[in-house]
């Protein structure tokens, strides 16, 4: 059966080069296509005669469209599911054909690569010290997808990696093909689309489902996996391993412009990180206390491991008991009795056992355990049993992860106004932008450290502000002070914005005085998000390290400072080619400022899933940050849908967070030999003109009389409100101007609307104009520098790839709903002649004859889900114009409601992200 769900093989299409995985892909996609079909003429046969057919969106009934938007968003979900599964298959041809170093981006890729380029062992070992790699999750509200939804998907996944065995007997293939039908079917009767807008609570458990799915057990065997490579690449040399990979949490911490994240939430949700943390600990334990059967009687123990197995039973408080059950079974009195402290630890007074202290208290007894079995000649049972349950504790201890506190300057500077007005009644406040305020800010810092009395009478965001610092110092004070990470400063737009919160902090208590040593530090994270706050940051950043305050947190955290870019805003402001580069630039210089003033700089990149928003190959993107930018360290957020693209199932969690870890690790040590990192005053000069250029036309554009209202009418970005995504508003303070619309619903809405202005306008402007004053020896530059410079490759890349999902057709139908003719006509206009010379110049420069030839999975995805967004499209058109007529009354809207959200899921699945 042929159809815009079911489109034909082309044999000599572009997209059909990887072989293998063109073979796999479609074998899954017919299996999983005739499964849908399937279900569909059992629960709705009436669409079986619509849909499989391209009649056009006026031969749907009204009757079917909610079913019609179902049935293509769950296509959409199993194609997603279908290519997780094959590029899982995929890889493990790989490793298979040509062993572990054949699979491109992981470690033993990358170690056979800085092995080969000479790269000493002593060298790695520097480097891996230093190495500290954090995915950072985010609830941004870019996913629509609940728990129980993701966890259909999961069963999906694991019933097509059972069907790829051979062994099944017809009968038993049989049985999971039904078990993999009824799942289909369960989706179907499940249905995908939030009733209610989630709470922050609900995002914590979403966030949790990742940890407890995949994340907790696969990450200590993507320690393990540096450790083989190193010994397969470096034998004579052994080289220690450590965990490089740690994880931090913004969900129940980031309160920029939420007002459901208060100090109670951010409360609850340490609580929830912690007992999952340690509920899974217990588990684990509890396996070895049970497996790990081996008797004294048997095999000498070394004294080392009795000494601590006396303290641990003695902590228990029930040691005797415990020796009592299992006589002679020494690991398993050991398990046992750390199971009873760890119980003590995660729920106080359900025993009399003695809590740990800390994490670290609780991996010394592990280790402790782990040299025993090494010692009695059961290396195995140490490294494939005991180990991992080390890295689980030291990677994520009594936490899970670190929960990052996010504030908007503007709340700071407001809560130290409203605390002045206090502490100093009669005098005046200065205004936060005045010098007057940055140096009172610096008096106050000098002064004597003192609590300030608890205010009742703060207004909301105040109060709340001070609540917060209250519970990082209650967390501080706990058995894992790691608890709480950094706090995330936004819209950081000068140096007195970071001092401001250092101030807040000295007077909550959370910075003693000068003298003595201050073990637990509080961080400040300044995040430069618009274009004018990148092009400032060296500066701020430079002041700040003058500051006492400031110094002395450094020398705290050996001298290393978290800065963190924003790519969402940034992008908003200036485009896609001007953020970028000015995000490249301001590493540079944060880099110098740092060398010359003696501090570490380690980047937060805080990356979205669309090309707009920082979303590119994880490999790739790191490979093209500039030399000596990485150096070990590197956070990154990871974003809604991104978060279940990569880490809803096993395979794929392993392979994401090798890929991140080892690409750090490639940076760190193979940048600086790198020629296609090392700077180039030509193709320097010719970026930078080339981002003033697009900076230029997309202003012009986005200054346009008369956008905003083209934005707001040509889009969904009002219904989008509606849609229940994430528990945060769509917009920071409820404003209408842009400037305070969140980068999510623009980039989002953009993309819903087929314009995809976030991703590319401005560059068709910038590379035409360039080579009109440099003519062919400019197009000779360029081209020399799409082959050679990793950056201008990247952005060409992820450029090319948005044009290639954007579409001026359908974006013509939604410029229709824009009632004004005059701006209509002009604004569609400027984007349609700016995509056509887009499209020229990039293909000129990457001298292609079709857009996205150069990349076959997206251009074969994309070909398949084209025709079924096109529709989806067009339906969206007309139920944004029925939604939107005054005539409708509030039950005709609320009909027209669900299938328009339901539009909205739809387009966001086809294209594979949303904002």
């Amino acid at each position: 059966m042929m159809s815009a769900f079911a489109m034909p093989v082309d044999k000599t299409s572009p997209s059909m080069r990887a072989e293998d995985l063109k073979d796999d892909f479609t074998e899954v996609f017919e299996l999983l296509f005739g499964l849908l079909v399937d279900v569909i003429r059992t629960r709705q046969p009436a669409l079986t005669g619509i849909l499989f057919k391209d009649n056009g969106v006026a031969s749907i009934p009204e009757a079917l469209r909610v079913p019609a938007l179902q049935m293509t968003g769950i296509w959409f979900q199993l194609l997603s599911i279908a290519e997780e599964n094959v590029a899982m298959r995929t890889r493990r041809k790989l490793e298979s054909m040509g062993g572990p170093d054949n699979v491109l981006g992981s470690f033993s890729n990358v170690i056979a690569d800085v092995a080969a380029a000479g790269v000493t062992a002593e060298a790695v070992r520097s480097a891996l010290v230093e190495t500290e790699v954090c995915p950072t999750i985010t609830a941004h509200p870019t996913e629509a997808k609940r728990v129980t939804v993701l966890e259909i998907h999961r069963r999906i996944y694991r019933g097509l990696v059972d069907l790829e065995s051979t062994r099944w007997t017809p009968r038993e293939r049989e049985t999971l093909l039904r078990n993999l039908r009824s799942e289909i079917d369960l989706l179907w009767m499940t249905g995908e689309l939030r009733l209610e807008k989630p709470t922050v609570e609900q995002e914590i458990a979403w966030g949790l489902h990742f940890f407890q799915e995949n994340l907790y057990a696969q990450t200590p065997l993507v320690v393990e996996h540096l450790g083989a490579a190193l010994r397969r690449h470096y034998p004579e040399e052994p080289i220690a391993v450590t965990p490089v990979l740690k994880f931090s949490t913004w969900i129940g911490g980031d309160r920029d412009g939420n007002p459901f994240v208060t100090a109670d939430v951010t409360r609850t949700a340490l609580s929830e990180y912690r007992h999952a943390a340690i509920q899974h600990l217990l588990e684990r334990v509890e396996g070895l206390a049970r497996t790990l059967s081996i008797s004294a009687r048997t095999v000498p123990v070394p004294d080392e491991f009795n000494r601590v197995l006396a303290d641990v039973l003695a902590a228990s408080g029930r040691g005797e008991e415990i020796v009592a059950r299992n006589p002679g079974e020494i690991f398993r009195h050991f398990f046992t009795a750390v199971r009873d402290r760890l119980i003590a630890t995660g729920f106080p007074g359900r025993n009399g056992a003695k809590p740990y202290g800390s994490a670290s208290e609780l991996t010394r007894h592990v280790l402790a355990a782990e040299r025993a079995l090494t010692a009695m000649n059961a290396g195995d049972l140490a490294h494939l049993r005991v180990r991992p349950l080390r890295w689980e504790v030291e990677i994520f201890g009594f936490r899970t992860a670190a929960l990052d506190i996010r504030q908007n300057s503007t709340v700071v500077n407001r809560t130290v106004q409203e605390v002045w007005k206090r502490l100093h009644p009669g005098e005046a406040v200065p205004d936060p932008s005045s010098p007057a305020f940055m140096a009172k800010v610096v008096r106050e810092l000098a002064n004597p450290a003192q609590r300030i009395p608890v205010y009742t009478d703060l207004p909301t965001d105040p109060a709340e502000m001070l609540g917060v610092l209250d519970v990082i110092r209650e967390t501080r004070d706990g058995p894992d002070p790691k608890a709480i990470g950094a706090v995330i400063l936004s819209m950081t737009t000068s140096t007195a914005d970071v001092l401001a919160l250092y101030l807040l902090a000295k007077y909550q208590g959370l910075i003693p005085d000068e003298e003595g040593p201050d073990p637990s530090p509080f961080t400040v994270v300044p995040l430069f998000e618009t274009i004018e706050d990148l092009q400032r940051a060296e500066g701020i950043v430079g002041e700040l390290f003058e500051q006492p305050v400031v110094r002395r947190a450094l020398r705290a955290r050996d001298h290393i400072q978290e800065i963190m870019l924003g790519y969402s805003d940034s992008n908003k402001d200036g485009g896609f080619l001007c953020s970028s580069w000015e995000l490249v630039k301001a590493q540079k210089r944060l880099v110098d400022i740092g060398r010359r003033k003696g501090v570490k700089i380690s980047f937060f990149h805080g990356r979205g899933g669309s090309v707009s928003r920082g979303g590119a190959p994880t490999g790739r993107a790191i490979a093209a940050q500039p030399a000596g930018t990485v150096n070990g360290r590197l956070r990154i957020t990871e974003q809604g849908e991104v978060v279940s693209s990569k880490f809803a199932n096993r395979g794929t969690t392993f392979y994401q967070l090798e890929l991140l870890a080892a690409s750090v690790i490639a940076h760190t040590l193979k940048s600086p030999l790198e020629p296609q990192l090392r700077p180039k005053a030509e193709e320097d000069e010719a970026v930078e003109a080339l981002a003033g250029l697009s900076l230029a036309s997309y202003r012009k554009l986005i200054e346009q009389p008369g956008l905003i209202d083209y934005f707001n009418a040509s889009s969904p970005v009002e219904e989008l409100a509606l849609l229940k995504l994430g528990s945060r508003p769509a917009r920071r303070f409820g404003a209408k101007a842009l400037g305070d619309l969140r980068a999510i619903p623009w980039v989002f809405a953009w993309s819903q609307n087929r314009h995809l202005i976030t991703g590319w306008y401005g560059i068709g402007t910038a590379l035409e104009s360039w080579q009109k004053i440099r003519g062919d020896e400019g197009l000779v530059l360029l081209r020399r520098m799409f082959a050679e410079n990793r950056f201008f490759r990247l952005m060409l890349d992820e450029v090319e790839k948005t044009l290639f999902l954007t579409d001026m057709d359908i974006a013509a139908h939604y410029a229709a709903l824009v009632p004004d003719t005059e701006a209509r006509e002009r604004i569609l206009g400027m984007v349609r002649a700016e995509y056509a010379r887009t499209v020229g110049h990039v293909r000129q420069i990457t001298e292609s004859d079709t857009l996205a030839a150069r990349f076959p999975a997206l251009y074969r995805r994309t070909e398949h889900v084209r025709p079924l967004i096109d529709r989806t499209n067009r339906w969206q058109v007309d139920l944004l114009a029925e939604f939107r007529r005054e005539e409708r009354t509030p039950e005709e809207k609320e009909r027209i409601l669900v299938p328009l959200l339901m539009s909205m899921n739809c387009i966001a699945g086809g294209l594979g992200w949303t904002g």
